[in-house]
């Protein structure tokens, strides 16, 4: 087990996708008129790719549109104090392909509101990351029980 600077575990490409298919919402970070930006999104792993479905008019499917974005998700315990975060980059491209967005439209990601949204983003994780909190023995650390 590899821990960082800060004791938290560093986790591996492999267990970052595992841990992302267990979360059914994330975040999008890109630019928006030259200023950072989140919104949140719900999404689908998909084999090395996060897919987020939109409205083809949307403020986040313009701002992503080939652009370097970030996606985030993660899961916390405070009862246990433990959890985990992933996060990747990579270029956000609109998914055009005919048969492809027949295949993802059977993906069980669903919009949020009514309205139809058959617009599909990918982002690929080009760059993954992740981290897990470790729970803490009470005295272990030096802090008192």
């Amino acid at each position: 087990m590899k821990i960082d600077g800060n004791g938290l575990e560093v986790l591996g490409d492999a267990e970052c996708l595992a841990l992302m298919q267990t979360m059914p919402i994330g975040r999008v970070v890109f630019t928006e008129q030259a200023l950072p930006a989140v919104q949140p999104v719900n999404f689908v792993p998909d084999g090395n790719s996060v897919v987020i479905r939109t409205a083809p008019g949307s403020k986040l499917a313009a701002a992503t549109r080939g652009a370097i974005v970030a996606f985030e998700t993660d899961d916390y315990d405070p009862e246990t104090g433990t959890g985990w975060s992933v996060t990747a980059i990579g270029q956000a491209r609109v998914v055009r392909d005919p048969a492809e967005l027949a295949r993802l439209s059977r993906l069980p990601l669903q919009p949020w509101s009514p309205e139809p949204k058959d617009h599909f983003i990918r982002i690929p994780c080009d760059r993954l990351t992740g981290r897990r909190i470790i729970p803490v023995t009470p005295g272990s650390d030096g802090r008192a029980a």
